[in-house]
């Protein structure tokens, strides 16, 4: 059976493309332009558990398990209808913690009974993707560790609720509310306080189950990280880093086109990209984020053969190609920009960094130069051609870096076996990173070496499930797993907080985001080795499948594709040799 999102939480319905609102016929024609229907759905999650409240007497906080029933988010006066108390003094406030057992994107929808005053009370609503994040202090001034921003999304709150009424909070990541009721010597009855899920509803056309339950696991949560981030445009983070940033669009790209196969957000998040950046800026302000849109152009064609979505932006990829050619001289000296990025991990090893950062170009003009022959732009193609031949007068060396050794592989300027023998497959998963651990593992696949990649996925990408999550995070160092608690309970003294101990750069402490799609590429990998589905030819009207099981005694999946879906499963017969079942629509040719 192939998943879909009833195999994460609920099924729900929604209109999936954008269209303009139904409105009631007392409303004119002028609104016809300014109206437009919410695209996401909203579906509300009752509480898994009371984690915590501050009175263990149960004298000021009774019945908490009323939280955790089914609600129908109405609020009644009937003495019949049972509910949460929540009492405070007049020197002590009074506090609950809840646990919606995976990370959301959304808010929180309170029912409230009567209450002790008419006024409406006092209460701080606290947002948290972890234990910790929920009960810590908010510090906006600075990044502190051990305290969380606001930034991109208000996650602190206060505010006053009405009685026997409903309102609704909040719109960020989290897995944990905290409820502190703020207003002294006062009573108030809580009905419900569901989670409200907002999300688009749509299936999930591939799939990944195998002999290994783990692996299975982690193919699911990098397809509902990415899943998440799929809002009006495509997100890296649904907490922090609510923008298109074109660098992590692609990882994520890659996982929407093995997971939903077509969908409008990444058009259109393209487009919007261009709005903001016109040439001659660089695409986020970063120059290797405008190699990243070629790159992602070249495999979202490849996966679609759109080529009026092609055409729609070739003026801009023509304009890009001829603003970095102008940077390159004869010696394959390049100007682009000052600045380099590959990742934030990478940022101390400055020589590698620059190695890398070359090999991404190299990269993005080999599939800049597929474009313009799609696109039949001659003159383009020749300034991709020459401005390789430049570069590859002047290679960098990786400096151990394994982001640098990944790109200069799939670039195809060092040869993968040397890259994953120097550095990549070196002290396993160490010194991985979730943006470049994709193109880690693609390196690792180039050199044939599929069985070190699985061993790393399950210690790098299995090691944040171990360590409570259900999305993938941002950044993630597996010797922070020594002494620490998960993020899903409270850190005993002299342990690390998984979250709120860790994180650097732009990340620290609870700032640190638990669901970046940047780090869901493990299950586009997963897809394209495991199940071994690779495109071939535009639209995947040619398709090469190619299992590689390991330990794995049988892998089945499904991969979409503009004609529909294909299924697959694999075998491991006594003798080793892999048995294979293939049903693929009419249209595709199976290498």
């Amino acid at each position: 059976m192939k998943p879909t999102y009833l195999t994460i939480f609920f099924v729900f319905s929604l209109f999936s493309t954008v269209c303009y609102a139904q409105l009631p016929p007392n409303f004119g024609p002028e609104y016809n332009d300014i109206s437009q229907r919410d695209e996401l759905t909203r579906t509300f999650i009752s509480p898994l558990r009371v984690v915590w409240t501050s009175d263990p007497s149960g004298e000021l906080i009774q019945s908490t398990d009323v939280l955790l029933k089914p609600g129908n988010s109405q609020s009644d006066m009937s003495r019949a209808t049972q509910f949460c108390s929540i009492k405070s003094t007049e020197s002590d406030t009074s506090s609950i913690l809840l646990d919606y057992g995976k990370e959301l994107h959304g808010g929180l929808q309170l029912v409230m009974g009567g209450s002790s005053r008419r006024e409406p009370s006092l209460v701080r609503i606290r947002f948290g993707e972890s234990l910790g994040e929920a009960k810590s202090e908010t510090y906006n001034s600075d990044w502190l560790m051990g305290f969380s921003t606001d930034d991109h999304a208000k996650r602190d709150i206060v505010m006053e609720i009405p009685r026997t009424g409903l309102i609704e909070i909040g719109n960020t990541g989290f897995r944990f509310v905290r409820i502190d009721l703020l207003q002294p010597d006062t009573k108030i009855n809580l009905k419900e306080a569901r989670a409200i899920l907002r999300i688009r509803d749509i299936p999930y056309l591939g799939s990944f189950k195998s002999s290994n339950a783990r692996l299975d696991s982690i193919w699911l949560t990098g397809a509902y990280t990415a899943h998440l981030n799929m809002q009006e445009y495509l997100w890296d983070g649904i907490k922090r880093d609510r923008l298109v940033w074109l660098g992590d669009f692609h990882p994520e790209m890659a996982t929407i086109t093995n997971v939903f196969g077509y969908n409008e957000v990444v058009p259109r998040s393209l487009d919007l990209a261009c709005e903001q950046y016109p040439l001659p800026n660089w695409m986020n302000n970063m120059s290797s984020y405008s190699m990243w849109y070629l790159i992602i152009h070249y495999d979202w064609f490849m996966q679609n053969a759109d080529i009026d979505f092609l055409n729609q932006h070739k003026d801009y990829i023509v304009g890009l190609i001829d603003l970095i050619a102008s940077k390159i001289d004869e010696n394959g000296a390049e100007t682009l920009s000052e600045f380099r990025f590959l990742d934030w991990p990478s940022t101390p090893n400055k020589e590698g960094v620059e190695a890398g950062y070359r090999a991404l170009l190299v990269w993005a003009i080999k599939d800049a130069q597929e474009l313009c022959k799609i696109l039949n732009e001659k003159h383009a193609a020749q300034q991709c051609e020459s401005s390789i031949e430049k570069l590859n007068k002047n290679i960098k060396g990786h400096n151990d870096l394994k982001q640098a050794a990944a790109l200069m592989a799939v670039a195809g300027i060092l040869d993968p076996s040397k890259a994953c023998t120097e550095v990549i497959a070196v002290d396993g998963a160490a010194r991985f990173s979730t943006f470049y651990g994709l193109y880690m593992l693609d390196a690792l696949s180039m050199a044939g070496m599929q069985n070190k990649a699985l061993d790393i996925i399950d210690a790098y990408w299995g090691g944040m499930l171990d360590m409570g999550a259900t999305t993938f995070w941002e950044d993630f160092n597996i010797e922070w797993m020594e002494n620490s608690a998960r993020l899903d309970e409270f850190t005993p003294e002299g342990m690390n907080d998984i979250h709120g101990s860790f994180g650097d750069y732009c990340y620290p402490s609870y700032r640190h985001s638990l669901c970046h799609g940047w780090s869901s590429g493990v299950t586009a990998w997963l897809t394209k080795n495991v199940l071994g589905i690779k495109v071939m030819e535009p639209g995947c009207k040619t398709l090469k499948i190619e299992p590689h099981l390991g330990n794995l005694d049988w892998v089945e999946g499904s991969f979409p594709t503009p004609l529909g879906v294909v299924q697959v499963k694999h075998t491991k017969l006594p003798n080793g040799k892999i048995q294979s079942k293939i049903d693929a629509p009419e249209g595709i040719r199976i290498l």
